[in-house]
C-alpha cells in the first residue's frame, strides 16, 4: 500500500490499552488501510472504502446480539 506514507493512523475508541489493537487509516483517497498496532513498520492491508463499510457494518450487526 503506497499511500502509508500520508496516512493518519487510529485506534479504535473502544481498544483500551491492553496493546491489541488495529489501527486504521481512513483519511487515503482511494483505500482505507488497517494495520496491527503492535507492529507498525510491519504490513498493512487496504480495503475499498465500499468494502471496509460493509465489514463495519456486519460486525455492528453481530455486535447488536
Amino acid at each position: 500500500m503506497t499511500e502509508t506514507i500520508t496516512a493518519r493512523w487510529r485506534k479504535s475508541s473502544y481498544s483500551g490499552n491492553e496493546g491489541n489493537c488495529v489501527e486504521v487509516a481512513d483519511n487515503l483517497p482511494s483505500v482505507v488501510g488497517v494495520r496491527d498496532s503492535k507492529d507498525i513498520a510491519g504490513p498493512s492491508l487496504a480495503f475499498t472504502a465500499a468494502q471496509w463499510g460493509s465489514f463495519v457494518e456486519f460486525v455492528k450487526d453481530r455486535t447488536r446480539g
